[in-house]
């Protein structure tokens, strides 16, 4: 099997990664009339490639072909003089599912934030996410925490 390469997204990546982070929207009941306006996506795609910006982008390639990403983003905390990493988005081609994609993108960003000097990585997904929670109960320390929100 060729080579899975991890790496951070590129500006001629665009036509790849938009067709994943549409599915991942998708997938979290992110379309139609309740999707992303074009504005949010464009500046999103613009924080990557913006060094001054906190938030990270890398894929995953095989052959020149996109089958996933994860975003991140680095920030401060309150309990650790050292940075946070927040994983925020991550999602794999549903063909390329099983084949360790997800687990090399986790990684991969682990590595980053190490490099970074960030003293944890952190992530939460839809309880209902029962694929995706048997790899984080693998790869990582379910936390216990219950994740609220509102508008402000």
């Amino acid at each position: 099997m060729p080579e899975l390469i991890l790496r951070a997204v590129r500006a001629d990546d665009y036509d790849g990664w938009r067709p994943l982070w549409d599915a991942y929207n998708a997938f979290y009941g992110r379309s139609g009339e309740t999707a992303l306006d074009e504005t949010t996506t464009q500046a999103t795609w613009s924080r990557f490639l913006d060094p001054a910006e906190p938030v990270h982008a890398f894929v995953a390639e095989r052959e020149r072909d996109l089958l996933g990403l994860a975003h991140c983003v680095l920030h401060a905390s309150t309990i650790s003089t050292a940075s946070s990493c927040y994983l925020q988005d991550l999602y794999t081609l549903q063909a390329a599912r099983g084949g360790g994609v997800a687990s090399a993108l986790i990684d991969a960003v682990c590595g980053f934030a190490r490099r970074a000097g960030c003293a944890r990585v952190y992530w939460q997904t839809h309880e209902a996410n029962a694929v995706a929670r048997r790899l984080y109960d693998h790869v990582a320390e379910r936390s216990g925490f219950i994740v609220y929100r509102r508008a402000p």
